[in-house]
Formats: C-alpha cells, sequence, structure tokens
C-alpha cells in the first residue's frame, strides 16, 4: 500500500488483473470529490481491449504502458450529460464557452487525483499520461467523443511489477507564499533549484544533450516554444469543434 509521500509513477505491470469490481468500486468512491455546483462534469472512458489500447496509442506517442497496462482510463471534461438533461428538463443550457470548458476541466481533473489516491491506497499502479491534451482530436475520434467533451486525462493502471525510485520535488518554500505572492530573488532560486540540479541523472541529461542548464532541457527540448503553440493551437480548435468556444 501507497501513500502521497511514498508514491511513484508505475510504467510496469503484473499480469494480474484489475477486477471491474474493484475499479468500478474506486470509480464510485472518487466521485466523492468536490464538483462544481454538484453538476460532476467529468466522465470516464474505461479502455481494456487490446484492440483499444492500441487505437489510443498513437495519441500518447506510442509509449509501451499504453498497451501493455491491463486498464487505461481516460478522463474528461463533460458538459454534454449535463446539456442533454437540461433540454429534457425544459431547461437551456448555456455551456458553449470557455468558461464551462475551465468548469469541467477542473471537475476531470479534481476527480482524476482523488481516483489516483484511492488507487495508491489500495496498491494499484499507474502513470499520468500528460500526453492527452498533445493531441486530444486523436482521442475525440478513437473515443468517438460527442460535442461538449474534451479529453484531459489519462491514466494507465495496473498492479506494479517494478519498484522505481521517488522523483525529486521542490521544497514548501518554493511553492508556498504566505498572505501575498512573493517574487523570486536570485538567491532564492538557487535555493530551491540547487537539489534538483545536482542530481546526477539531470547532470548527465545536461551532458548527453549539450546543454549548460537544466532548465535548457526543458526550454529546449522537452517544452519548446514551437511545440507548445502548435499544441495550443491545437487544443483551440478542438475546443472550437466541441462546441466550447462558440
Amino acid at each position: 500500500m501507497k501513500n502521497l509521500l511514498t508514491r511513484t509513477s508505475i510504467r510496469k505491470y503484473s499480469d494480474k488483473p484489475v477486477e471491474e469490481a474493484l475499479l468500478d468500486r474506486l470509480m464510485n468512491e472518487a466521485a466523492r470529490t468536490q464538483t462544481m455546483g454538484n453538476l460532476q462534469l467529468y466522465s470516464v472512458v474505461v479502455t481494456r481491449s487490446d484492440e483499444m489500447k492500441r487505437k489510443l496509442a498513437p495519441a500518447h506517442f506510442n509509449q509501451p504502458m499504453v498497451t501493455e497496462a491491463p486498464v487505461v482510463l481516460t478522463i474528461c471534461a463533460d458538459f454534454h450529460r449535463t446539456s442533454v438533461w437540461a433540454r429534457q428538463r425544459k431547461a437551456v443550457p448555456g455551456y458553449n464557452n470557455f468558461l464551462s470548458f475551465v468548469n469541467g476541466a477542473i471537475d476531470a481533473l479534481l476527480y482524476t487525483q482523488t481516483l489516483c489516491n484511492l488507487m495508491d491506497e489500495e496498491g494499484l499502479g499507474y502513470c499520468y499520461l500528460g500526453t492527452t491534451v498533445y493531441m486530444p482530436q486523436m482521442i475525440i475520434d478513437t473515443l468517438n467523443l460527442p460535442q461538449q467533451v474534451v479529453p484531459l486525462a489519462t491514466l494507465t493502471v495496473g498492479w506494479p511489477a517494478e519498484k522505481p525510485q521517488q522523483t525529486d520535488r521542490l521544497p514548501l518554500d518554493s511553492f508556498v507564499h504566505r498572505e501575498t505572492y512573493h517574487d523570486y530573488t536570485a538567491d532564492d532560486i538557487n535555493r530551491y533549484y540547487q537539489l534538483k540540479e545536482s542530481l546526477e541523472e539531470n547532470q548527465n541529461f545536461c551532458k548527453i544533450n549539450n546543454k549548460e542548464t537544466l532548465a535548457q532541457i526543458f526550454t529546449d527540448i522537452r517544452y519548446t516554444k514551437k511545440d507548445n503553440e502548435a499544441m495550443s493551437a491545437g487544443l483551440m480548435e478542438v475546443l472550437r469543434k466541441q462546441g466550447f468556444m462558440e
């Protein structure tokens, strides 16, 4: 059993199946998390078949865990269900706007984190895939998502077949601001990032990529301006197609 102080992302899974009854119980318990207006503005698509996992894999850059994990969960911001309910109850929904997408996204991510915590307690392993918002249209097409449904998070889920080391985290003082936001001095940055930058693996990243600093790994290689702008444009187009930018 893990908790937040011991958790790690799991990318390799055993052959032991994740029972449907167990997963359903955890997903149902996660629904007790916070939600805007008690509307539960999210939906979860559960993928178990090898065929569907293969179809989803390209949207996640064909990371092996997508096809190897027993279960893949796609959590979506969903104002479709609420809008259908409203129309069937003689109400006129007004959720075809960006604020409604943000509300649905917050609900979906709150649900995702609560579900992750519950899976930790149960001993399940999982990995959060940030690739979901990189190519959302591929996921929409694969999962037949209707208007006002946008994928926000993907979790590969299974029983762990590895025990990876925990990754580093910034110290509390680096992200907690008392009363008002206090900007960072050069000394603050040096102090807060000293551990991360001193780790051998991060120093090796710099060496093999011919970069002077770890920050350059993130700006020049991992999350470049060009890629961010291209994927931002793709996400905005998805929001228009899905009816959140009318």
